[in-house]
């Protein structure tokens, strides 16, 4: 759906990999930082995923406003300022090349 918010597409994406077993040991995380701000990690083993490359992603326009992005260790991992929880969620949607608003 090329119009639904991030967070619902992020919510039906989890949704459609649960399997009965891909989510007893995979999964989604978002979790604070102390420096501060946000970290999203999703596992992509035993996704269609699972292969996908990405180069690294580092946007820095100083101490509270930055955003990282990779893919390590079978997962893909965003972090950035308190601002951008909502752009790390976009940055995968990018990563997974679902449409986007």
């Amino acid at each position: 759906m090329p119009n639904e918010d991030d967070l619902l597409w992020l919510e039906r994406w989890y949704a459609s990999q649960c399997n009965g077993t891909w989510e007893h040991s995979r999964g989604i995380s978002i979790e604070s930082l102390d420096n501060p701000g946000w970290m999203l990690t999703v596992d992509l083993a035993d996704t269609t995923l699972a292969e996908k490359e990405m180069p690294p992603v580092r946007l820095r326009a100083g101490d509270n406003d930055w955003m990282e992005c990779e893919i390590a260790d079978g997962q893909f991992r965003a972090a950035g300022d308190p601002g951008k929880l909502g752009a790390l969620i976009r940055a995968f949607r990018e990563f997974v090349g679902a449409p986007v608003c």
